[in-house]
Order: structure tokens, then C-alpha cells, then sequence
């Protein structure tokens, strides 16, 4: 049986893995998201088992129903939510040159700024760099600081 692990958003749980590919069973709570964020070396499937996800991929939204499937090219910036009152089921398929959890770029608005949060090394630390905020992006936050 597969070992589930558990985030403040849900759980999540590896259902197959082989060469190049890895499938994970997925539950958001309901009003829940993940960061934002984007992967170098993989790409995602995503397919909504029950309830109903909000995606956002470079800075496009859209809602997926059940039955419903999106695909998250490598690269690409996205985030999952459930906007819904019931739990979000999905299941993920990734594919790529390197699966591993330390592929993952989060973004996150911080005191205005857009940061890119690196995954931390050995559990001992993060890494915190500023970066410049996409046009695509410039609509999402406010900059009434600057």
C-alpha cells in the first residue's frame, strides 16, 4: 500500500512509478491550494477523479469538472486549488528526465515582492532569491509599495 503524505492543503500518494514516469493519487481539502510553482525536468497530466479544481498555468485560470484533464508542460508556472465545498480527487501523471520532490520551484508573494523559494538542502535551510515579475504575471499582484 502506498504511503500517503500528508500537507496543510491535503495528501498526496505515489500510485506507480517507472522509467521516465510517476503516477500520484491526489486530495486537496476544499478551499485548500497548492503554491505556485513550475518544474525543470517534468511535465504533468492532471485528470479530476471527484470534485472541482481551479488550475492556473501561466497565468491562466480555469475550472475542471470531473472527468475533466489539463496538461502542465514542463516549464510552465501552475498552481491547483479546490474552490469547492467537497474534497478534490486527482490523479497526477508525471513524466520526465528527473521525478524527483526537489524539482519544484514555488512562487510566492512576499511583502510585494514575487520570490522564487528554493527547495531546502538537507533539511537545513532555504534559499531566497529575488526575481523579476513576468508582464504576464503584473495584473495578480498590487505594487502600490514601490
Amino acid at each position: 500500500m502506498a504511503t500517503r503524505v500528508f500537507r496543510p492543503w491535503g495528501w498526496y500518494e505515489g500510485i506507480d512509478v517507472g522509467e521516465r514516469f510517476q503516477v500520484k493519487r491526489i486530495m486537496v481539502k476544499p478551499g485548500e491550494k497548492l503554491s505556485l510553482q513550475m518544474h525543470h525536468h517534468r511535465a504533468e497530466h492532471w485528470v479530476v477523479v471527484s470534485g472541482t479544481a481551479r488550475v492556473t498555468r501561466d497565468g491562466v485560470e480555469e475550472l475542471l469538472a470531473e472527468n475533466e484533464s489539463v496538461y502542465i508542460p514542463l516549464g510552465a508556472t501552475h498552481r491547483l486549488e479546490n474552490p469547492g465545498r467537497l474534497p478534490l480527487h486527482l490523479i497526477e501523471v508525471q513524466s520526465g528526465s528527473y521525478l524527483g520532490e526537489d524539482d519544484i520551484v514555488r512562487f510566492e508573494v512576499v511583502a510585494g515582492l514575487l520570490r522564487r523559494l528554493a527547495p531546502p538542502r538537507n533539511d537545513k535551510c532555504a534559499v531566497i532569491a529575488s526575481m523579476e515579475i513576468p508582464r504576464s504575471y503584473a495584473n495578480m499582484f498590487s505594487f502600490s509599495r514601490f
